[in-house]
């Protein structure tokens, strides 16, 4: 069963609490603020929501500060080192999200004079720029009248209407709910109210439903549980993936580093040397697939969850007296580990090769 009666005006009460409770966040506008002449910078929201797709406020907030230290402005970050970027954003994980952020500060930065365009249609003609990031944007950043929906905002309007489609089919369904509520006043601050309602009250156990502004409209709690929603299609088992990694380190401490292609899964990345496996196809774990000759010695296996895989990689470990020439990758000191783009799962195979090279790495 579903209710269509719900209109712009329904939002007020959201607003209402949203203005007394919501979060603090480092790239966010608060009510108080605004009402101090305060606006939103495209910029900081722009970078904070391509930061947290598919990833924790706690998570992003130091990486979101660290990039507003070394770029404030999107110009500063259009003529950074790509590298440099790769670097800044290892460990936050989904790193195609880094290399498109890269290219859309160059395009705001060569086709609009720095200034991002204050539409979806044009916010989306930008790299890596899709529907729900337009859509943020326009609504936080230039009070646009967009319909916005996360994963919050999916479990928000879910249990509101009672939707009993499954997800992902049920998403335009929700989208089209979610525009019937979005006001034309304020729609910035409703898209943030509806994820702070789904971040703190409307959660996906154990909901505070009797704190929430839409209590009395909600048919997921009038005719059913609302922890039953979203309902979503059932999960098919991640396929596991084997493969090899090698980490060969010199008597004066340095480490065999390469960096993976460019496109790809961990593209532009930093690497040790590894098997060529992909999520649809093992790689080798044997020492037979050692990039150089040496005396390589099991150092037992580490395991990584990806998107849509489970990797488990064999790590090989050596010790050589100076750096060998492989043709393919550079040595560097272990203590500048911390300054490289390396992704989670390779540093999880260096620590378990190395256990200490993570705690005396300097950043």
């Amino acid at each position: 069963m579903t209710i269509t009666t719900l209109d712009t005006r329904s939002a007020t009460p959201l607003l209402d609490w949203y203005d007394r409770h919501h979060r603090d966040l480092p790239w966010r506008v608060s009510p108080g603020m605004a009402a101090r002449g305060v606006r939103p910078d495209p910029y900081r929201v722009w970078l904070s929501e391509v930061m947290l797709q598919q990833t924790t406020v706690q998570a992003v907030k130091p990486y979101f500060e660290k990039f507003l230290e070394r770029w404030p402005e999107v110009t500063d970050l259009a003529a950074a080192e790509n590298d440099a970027v790769m670097a800044a954003w290892a460990g936050l994980g989904y790193y195609a999200r880094a290399r498109n952020l890269k290219k859309c500060a160059e395009a705001v930065a060569r086709e609009y004079g720095g200034v991002f365009p204050d539409t979806e249609e044009g916010l989306k003609s930008l790299p890596g720029i899709g529907d729900y990031t337009a859509a943020a944007v326009a609504a936080i950043a230039f009070n646009r009248q967009a319909a916005v929906m996360d994963g919050n905002v999916e479990r928000v309007i879910s249990r509101l209407y009672a939707i009993e489609a499954p997800l992902p089919a049920a998403k335009p369904l929700m989208k089209a709910k979610v525009a019937l509520l979005t006001p034309s006043g304020r729609p910035g601050d409703f898209a943030q109210a509806m994820m702070d309602l789904g971040a703190t009250i409307c959660t996906p156990k154990r909901p505070a439903c009797s704190l929430c502004p839409f209590r009395d409209a909600c048919q997921a709690l009038k005719l059913s549980d609302p922890e039953l929603f979203p309902v979503k299609a059932a999960k098919k088992e991640k396929p596991v993936r084997h493969g090899a990694a090698f980490i060969a380190v010199t008597g004066e401490g340095e480490i065999l580093l390469r960096r993976r292609a460019e496109s790809g899964l961990l593209g532009g990345m930093t690497e040790v040397p590894t098997t060529t496996w992909t999520a649809r196809l093992d790689g080798e774990t044997s020492v037979t697939a050692a990039p150089f000759a040496a005396a390589w010695q099991a150092s037992g296996t580490v395991t990584h969850v990806f998107t849509h895989f489970e990797l488990r990689l064999a790590i090989w470990r050596a010790a050589v007296p100076s750096p060998v020439d492989t043709n393919d990758g550079w040595w560097e000191p272990v203590t500048n580990l911390e300054a490289q783009a390396l992704p989670t799962v390779m540093k999880k195979a260096i620590a378990a090769a190395i256990p200490l090279a993570f705690k005396t790495s300097r950043a």
